[in-house]
């Protein structure tokens, strides 16, 4: 099979391609199309993060641990969170993450089990959508489609090292049909694969228009509790156009028309 080397110069060079292409044909912005590159690169090691040897699952930890925190920084302040919450729930998240979710995975996981799936992959690419921030959901599918991609590549060549060449002829090893496949062995893995997959996709489709509401919702309570201590809109939407409105007509019964004086 592939190694770690391989997996990640591949998905590199995929994840290269990829903001590139975003950037060129699209009129992408750089650095969402360099942070879609990098999610494509690192989850060239997703797959392998049940492996025996520890490295992809230490690597791969590692880089979520920081990683998520920072990609939930615009989500996290949209619940008009004080700033020493927001620093005690990154604190949190990158704890659960970088000990929790390390230590379930060694526990609960086998090599080449349900992580090499095709339901695997989807599910962290709907993760990866749900932690993208931006009001624009296209982009987040961009930055998902990444992730996805990365994790793809991992699994075909996985594959494709499960064929060699053996005495003038192909062969395929027992290996092969391990990597890309959407059932797996075991009832419980196939079941805990299909749940959180059916989750994920649940929460992909209602989320672009929870996240909305819940943040208007969060910007009217300001805006009522800013009224109610100034007695008036403090937004400076309505306010300010009224106020506006009345400066301006005064200003006109005093001096007259501005324009007029230009002829």
């Amino acid at each position: 099979m592939a190694g770690f080397k391989t997996h990640l110069t591949v998905s590199t060079l995929m994840g290269a391609g990829y903001g590139s292409a975003a950037y060129w044909f699209y009129d992408v912005s750089p650095p969402t199309c360099v942070l879609a590159g990098g999610l494509c690169a690192v989850s060239g090691m997703l797959p392998d993060i049940d492996s025996d040897s520890g490295r992809p699952l230490r690597e791969s930890i590692a880089f979520a641990a920081a990683i998520v925190p920072m990609m939930l920084i615009d989500r996290l302040g949209r619940f008009n969170l004080a700033p020493e919450t927001l620093i005690l729930t990154g604190a949190f998240i990158y704890l659960a993450i970088r000990f929790g979710a390390a230590a379930l995975i060694k526990k609960l996981t086998v090599h080449r089990g349900m992580f090499h799936s095709l339901p695997a992959a989807a599910v962290f690419g709907g993760i990866a959508f749900l932690l993208a921030s931006g009001d624009n959901v296209y982009l987040r599918y961009y930055k998902a489609g990444g992730v996805v991609l990365g994790y793809l590549s991992h699994l075909l060549l996985d594959e494709f090292y499960s064929i060699e060449w053996y005495r003038g002829r192909l062969r395929l090893k027992k290996s092969f049909g391990t990597a890309v496949k959407i059932l797996g062995h075991g009832v419980l893995p196939n079941l805990a694969a299909y749940g959180a997959l059916l989750l994920v996709v649940m929460a992909v489709i209602r989320e672009p228009g929870w996240m909305p509401q819940q943040n208007k919702q969060s910007q009217d309570k300001q805006y009522a509790s800013q009224s109610d201590s100034t007695g008036g809109p403090s937004d400076g939407t309505d306010g300010n156009q009224e106020e506006h409105g009345t400066l301006m007509e005064a200003l006109k019964s005093e001096f007259g028309d501005p324009t007029s004086w230009l002829k």
